[in-house]
């Protein structure tokens, strides 16, 4: 059988747990048919928050953004599937909640564009880059799911 699976990251930020609301989240990745494969809550540093958006690092908002996602505990996750970087990219919504339809994480949870609940991988390669610095090799878990024949394409 070929493996179809990809991995990506997703993070409940500090007004998603503050709110309470990561098992909801976790619970539409489930229901999507995804296999959690790492899950960690954390406070997380201004160096691997800094090179985790890196690419923000000009933007006028970087240093709020810093100092907003190091303020309280976050959960940093990586789902496997098939397609899930695009799928959940789908089920994340738009970055701006006022843009992010009903159903979406952001379009049911979040309510300002800096308080928009979750961060999700936007590519296959940036989903990797991100699972290896936040994840090290050792603490992802590779396992069987049941129901594996009825959610993955043979």
């Amino acid at each position: 059988m070929v493996n179809l699976e990809e991995r990506t990251l997703i993070a409940v930020k500090p007004d998603g747990v503050q709110r309470r609301l990561v098992g909801q989240i976790i619970q539409r990745f489930e229901q999507r048919g995804f296999k959690l494969v790492g899950m960690f809550p954390l406070k997380a540093s201004h160096g691997i928050l800094s090179e985790h958006y890196g690419e923000l690092r000009t933007k006028p908002f970087f240093q709020s953004l810093l100092t907003y996602m190091s303020s309280g505990p976050v959960v940093v996750m990586v789902w496997e599937g098939h397609n899930v970087v695009q799928a959940s990219r789908k089920m994340v919504g738009q970055t701006n909640p006022a843009e992010a339809p009903a159903g979406t994480i952001r379009g049911d949870f979040s309510v300002h564009v800096s308080r928009n609940v979750v961060h999700a991988s936007d590519s296959q390669e940036g989903a990797q880059k991100e699972i290896q610095l936040w994840f090290p090799a050792k603490d992802l878990l590779d396992w069987d799911c049941c129901d594996q024949i009825y959610t993955i394409e043979v």
